[in-house]
């Protein structure tokens, strides 16, 4: 069985460690391959090499830079096809969710494409008498970034992309659950001119994170994944003296209005809701209907569209599925124990998730589209994130009470509104204490060159991830302030006839 190994300055390096994890594939839950679990000697030497290709990448000027992940972002485009099969193959998403991913995350790529312009720092003349002052946004050095399994190729995007284009060198740490992604993208990178070193894989658990969140020649760390690690890594490196993001669990709410153009809003619940079987951060989980009308309604409307629903392997021969499995068998577990505690504690089940089975992948990790009403805010399934195709409904009266209930969660990673009042719109927009937030949209994931985190318990850590945030935590401001005494300069001036270029 293939083992998946580590990539160190610029090439495969066989580990020594005798510690492996399984690779399944969620669909038909059979192991496919293995992958070293690292040491953390070969996690210190993965931050060695990323150390000593620091000087050199660093003064490599940002055009050229640039022009490597000009390259990369082509090579990304035509590996699309194996990219989104692995992905699929691993994770369970189903091939059109797994080009998406791909496509967001190449989007932060050509974002970093521009990171001449965007690294260039500011500039006052005469300040005082005869004095200048300018400004240097310099890279940090070694950066990590600890990624989970839901997005195996976005999320790693979010961050090395935007570090290694500002001068940084970078040591990836993906899941272990689906971890040949950060793999192919080390490879893409050295065929697109990375220097060797400049971009290291460390495959490992616990292990090997503890190596990047306390050695001291790692300057910076990112992380994407559940609240209870977040906390624990941004804790742990911040302790250690390192720039930090860490962006945790979610809990997204939408408020359903009464004027909400119901067919609409249905079609965009269901997509968020139950799309890549509900693992994304950014899913949505709770919809707060304002009004029995309005409940009644939207149930109606998700029975039949869940109903319709096409749920099996994420790669398929046939016509492609709507939904495919959960990650691992634990998981497909844990989603089930929350439905219970729902059903124990109250809830109604309107559609039944549990125990779905796909004929031909009897032993695949499937759970089904499910669907939850007469939720309250007491209940286990509306406090914890469950991260999986369960969509719960909460009635209220009016308005005010479904901001409070949205305001007065935990997380605060992202919300919607459906509605067609640009008033209403208007307020909660304003009011809603969330970082992200969509009007009539229902994954409100911003664009490459806007900033992605949200607020409360989903983010520990000042600056979010890519865009303008993105730029600012891969580098450290430095300020220059000059002045010059008059002098003669002797010179001996030479004719040139080229075109003048900045190489």
């Amino acid at each position: 069985m293939k083992v998946l190994q580590n990539f160190i300055n610029g090439q495969i390096s066989e580990s020594q460690s005798h510690r492996f994890g399984a690779i399944y594939n969620p669909a038909n839950g059979e192991q496919i391959r293995q992958v070293v679990l690292s040491s953390a000697k070969e996690t210190e030497a993965a931050v060695a090499a990323a150390e000593q290709a620091f000087p050199a990448w660093s003064k490599t000027s940002p055009l050229k830079r640039a022009r490597v992940m000009f390259r990369f972002k082509a090579l990304l485009e035509q590996n699309m096809d194996r990219l989104a099969k692995t992905i699929s193959e691993e994770h369970g998403k189903v091939y059109s969710d797994a080009v998406g991913e791909i496509t967001r995350g190449l989007e932060v790529v050509e974002f970093a494409c521009g990171i001449p312009h965007l690294q260039k720092g500011e500039h006052s003349a005469n300040v005082g008498t005869g004095v200048d002052s300018h400004s240097l946004m310099q890279p940090l050095g070694v950066c990590a970034g600890i990624t989970p399994f839901n997005f195996p190729a976005m999320v790693p995007m979010w961050m090395f992309p935007i570090s290694l284009a500002t001068g940084n060198t970078f040591v990836l740490k993906p899941s272990e659950k689906d971890p040949s992604l950060g793999l192919i993208m080390a490879e893409l990178l050295k065929e697109a001119g990375l220097p060797d070193g400049v971009f290291n894989v460390v495959n490992g658990d616990k292990e090997a994170v503890d190596v990047l969140l306390t050695d001291p020649r790692v300057q910076a760390v990112s992380f994407v994944g559940s609240t209870p690690i977040a906390e624990y890594i941004y804790s742990t490196a911040s302790a250690h003296g390192k720039r930090c993001q860490a962006l945790g669990g979610a809990k997204n709410h939408c408020i359903l209005m009464p004027d909400a153009d119901m067919d609409m809003a249905a079609n965009a619940i269901m997509g968020a809701g139950f799309g890549a079987a509900g693992e994304r951060c950014m899913a949505l989980s709770v919809v707060v209907a304002v009004g029995d009308d309005t409940a009644d309604t939207l149930i109606a409307k998700l029975e039949e569209k869940i109903a319709q629903m096409r749920v099996g392997p994420g790669l398929t021969d046939g016509p492609e599925n709507d939904m495919g499995p959960v990650i691992s068998a634990q998981h497909q577990e844990k989603i089930c124990g929350y439905i219970d505690s729902g059903e124990a504690q109250g809830a109604k089940i309107v559609v039944d998730g549990r125990g779905y089975q796909v004929p031909g992948h009897e032993a695949g990790y499937f759970v089904g589209p499910t669907l939850i009403d007469q939720v309250s805010p007491e209940m286990t399934i509306y406090k914890e994130e469950i991260f999986g195709p369960v969509l719960s409904v909460v009635r209220v009266s009016d308005y005010e009470t479904g901001l409070a209930l949205v305001n007065h969660h935990e997380y605060g990673n992202g919300t919607a509104i459906f509605t067609r009042d640009g008033e209403t719109a208007r307020q909660f927009s304003e009011d809603v204490i969330a970082g992200m937030v969509g009007v009539n949209v229902p994954i409100p994931v911003p664009m490459a060159f806007h900033s992605f985190g949200g607020w409360k318990r989903s983010i520990f850590g000042p600056l979010n991830v890519h865009g303008n945030d993105g730029v600012r935590f891969y580098t450290r401001m430095k300020t220059v302030t000059s002045r010059w005494p008059a002098s003669v300069r002797l010179e001996k001036h030479t004719s040139a006839f080229v075109m003048p270029t900045m190489d």
